[in-house]
């Protein structure tokens, strides 16, 4: 049975857990395999709203074992507010797995993130400020702390210790705070460790015989295509692996035991944070599709920054991450529009490009070609086949796939867990 992975196919809040939703009953696991509490899945079950941050969204279905994997960084007093909160509300956390070689956020990696973006001013990245670049940051450097070595208050300590000889430097000489002691750092990680104990697992391990008895797997990626560290719009990025290829390095699966990539576009552009955005639209025009939309971060509550759908990004996303795939969001959003534009390529000082540009100077000075569609006015949240939809929308959707290069094989018409549009079986 099938590995899938699921990624983001612009800068993120494309709707990946609805479409892990859409899913959810063809699945038996589903994995986070990169990123941490940065970024939001927003789920609507009936009348119910939930808003995941670190957990896979498939813990919202019965019977699917939810994974946090080897990729991820985990900040422990987030995993078990949001445990605490989902369980008020009857979801069963019982089965989440987490890997033994996930690394830990400690307290003072939070601090510098939040100090280190301040002192940047005018460079600053746009980060969430959460402790997640700093925490990959020391995997990198081999001064991390992992989820292992909470059961070892030895070696915790001794890890801690040579992380804060630096740190502690850092923040009190550079940036005027006060140091932090071994002994807070060790006894607020060593207070979750009994609770976190019967989650802990090799999960590699776990998914490995889970794809040899015949069960499907999905792979959740946070974040997004443009936000990944080595494909992304850089520096405007994210800290780990966001595209296909991480999904293999943050969970233990090899690249052979992958059969699919299902990537979610959303019907236009949004972006959080800083960084070039081609098609971004300012003033009334902006505002409107971000009421429309409602586009404000569900980690951060941020206003999402808005635009037209850009589809150089969605041909790049098709090409990195070999999509088979798509899941277009948030259709129901461009109703009431006389013409739609799409951006087909860009124009970079006097240069047609159709492929997004090498080097981030001239990512940053392109400018969008547009071509117009016919729009539409027709509601269409009540849609659940191509032939449902107006003709303008399903013109709309079949260029998607002309220009993109890859499938739509289901269509989101609205918040709701039902308001889709299913074009061809996500799992085969």
């Amino acid at each position: 049975m099938p590995a899938i992975v699921l990624v983001g196919a612009q800068w993120g809040d494309e709707g990946k857990g609805k479409a892990t939703d859409l899913i959810g009953g063809h699945l038996d696991h589903v994995v986070k395999f990169n990123g941490g509490n940065n970024a939001g899945h927003t789920v609507v079950i009936g009348d119910e709203t939930y808003a995941l941050h670190l957990l896979p969204s498939g813990i919202l279905t019965p019977g699917v074992t939810p994974v946090i994997g080897n990729g991820v960084v985990v900040d422990l007093s987030v995993l078990f507010e949001e445990i605490d909160a989902l369980q008020a509300r009857g979801v069963d956390t019982s089965t989440l797995a987490v890997s033994t070689n996930a690394h830990v956020i400690p307290s003072y990696n939070r601090v510098l993130d939040k100090v280190t973006e301040r002192f940047l001013g005018n460079r600053k990245i746009g980060t969430t400020g959460r402790g997640i670049g700093p925490t990959y940051a020391d995997k990198m450097s081999r001064v991390g702390l992992r989820i292992q070595d909470l059961f070892d208050e030895k070696i915790l300590r001794q890890k801690v210790e040579g992380a804060l000889d630096l740190k502690n430097q850092l923040l009190v000489k550079v940036y005027n705070r006060r140091a932090v002691t071994v002994d807070e750092v060790v006894d607020e990680l060593m207070s979750y460790a009994e609770r976190l104990r019967p989650h802990v697992t090799d999960t590699a391990l776990l998914l490995s015989d889970a794809l040899d008895a015949g069960e499907t797997v999905l792979l959740e990626a946070g974040q997004a295509t443009l936000l990944d560290v080595d494909h992304g719009t850089y520096p405007f990025v994210t800290s780990s692996n966001a595209t296909s290829g991480g999904a293999c390095t943050g969970s233990g699966i090899p690249p052979t035991r992958i059969d699919s990539v299902i990537a979610v576009l959303k019907a236009y552009t949004t972006r959080v944070g800083e960084g070039p955005f081609p098609t971004e639209l300012h003033g009334d025009e902006g505002e409107l599709l971000r009421g429309s939309g409602g586009e404000f971060g569900t980690t951060t509550g941020r206003p999402r920054r808005c635009g037209w759908l850009d589809t150089v990004i969605g041909r790049f996303a098709t090409r990195v991450n070999g999509v088979t795939d798509f899941v277009l969001t948030k259709l129901d959003v461009l109703t009431g529009y006389d013409r739609v534009p799409v951006c087909v390529a860009y124009d970079v000082d006097g240069v047609r490009h159709d492929e997004m540009p090498q080097t981030q100077t001239e990512f940053h000075h392109a400018v969008p070609i547009f071509e117009y569609l016919e729009g539409w006015d027709e509601d269409i949240s009540g849609a659940r086949s191509l032939d449902d939809l107006p003709p303008a929308a399903r013109r709309y959707v079949e260029t998607i796939e002309q220009m993109c290069g890859a499938p739509v094989s289901a269509v989101g018409v609205g918040p709701g867990r039902d308001q889709i549009v299913a074009v061809r079986d996500l799992i085969r």
